[in-house]
């Protein structure tokens, strides 16, 4: 297990000299009522007292009631400012204009919310000269699992060399509410949905394949494949004469 302590004045330091360096006046991040955005959004008030985040509901009944309640408890307890941008209305009308040229499928409609929190995130920010805080952990990003320039957009991201389960240990030392902690991962994309439910494989394997290297033969497979798959989510994107540009 990691020294949280340590880990917490690292992270805390790092946040500080990164706001400092870039002159910005603050810190947003989207709070989703989820372990990460927990810990992101704690972290970030612990290095900078100007954090706001930010709860955007967008269609998910969940998202109104479960998600939004976990994070206020997570913004109440340890003081963070919290603004809530309601997202619904912005996705109907951008389905509804996207709709006149094709037809979207379950993939571009689930993917609509987290690009529309990104974007909102980023149009307050500039309003504000804040910097944006990533959510995503360790095994997220191996697998990819994260929406390209919605939720793995960000302009620094505290938490991204912690696995799932370290995330969890974080918050137990930070004293998070229970109920985060707790509660089965969810990206909150639509009713019902979970994490594991929906990659097939339990983030307890992702970690132990991504820290040791072990895995049953069927958790490889699923595990490997979506890294391969995802590559180029974690890359910028490829751009013609690279070379002469750098």
């Amino acid at each position: 297990m990691r020294d949280y302590k340590y880990e917490t004045e690292q992270r805390v330091e790092f946040i500080k000299d990164l706001v400092s360096k870039t002159g910005s006046n603050g810190i947003i991040f989207g709070n989703s009522g989820g372990k990460d955005s927990a810990l992101v959004g704690i972290l970030c008030k612990l290095a900078c007292d100007n954090t706001v985040g930010v709860i955007m509901p967008c269609d998910s009944k969940r998202n109104y009631e479960e998600d939004a309640d976990h994070g206020n408890l997570v913004a109440e307890q340890f003081k963070i400012e919290t603004r809530t941008v309601d997202l619904t209305e912005v996705k109907k009308s951008l389905i509804g204009a996207v709709s006149s040229v094709t037809e979207l499928n379950r993939s571009a409609d689930i993917n609509i919310p987290p690009r529309l929190r990104m974007t909102t995130l980023y149009s307050i920010a500039a309003a504000e000269g804040r910097l944006v805080a990533g959510t995503g952990n360790r095994s997220e990003i191996y697998m990819g699992y994260f929406t390209k320039w919605g939720d793995g957009a960000c302009d620094f991201n505290p938490i991204a060399d912690l696995t799932a389960g370290e995330v969890f240990e974080f918050l137990r030392y930070l004293d998070a509410p229970k109920e985060i902690i707790e509660k089965a991962p969810s990206a909150g994309l639509y009713e019902g949905q979970t994490d594991e439910a929906d990659m097939g494989v339990t983030y307890n394997a992702i970690d132990e394949y991504i820290l040791n290297g072990n895995a049953h033969a069927h958790d490889a497979e699923i595990i490997r494949r979506y890294h391969s798959g995802s590559e180029h989510k974690r890359r910028m994107p490829l751009w013609y004469g690279w070379d002469e540009l750098d």
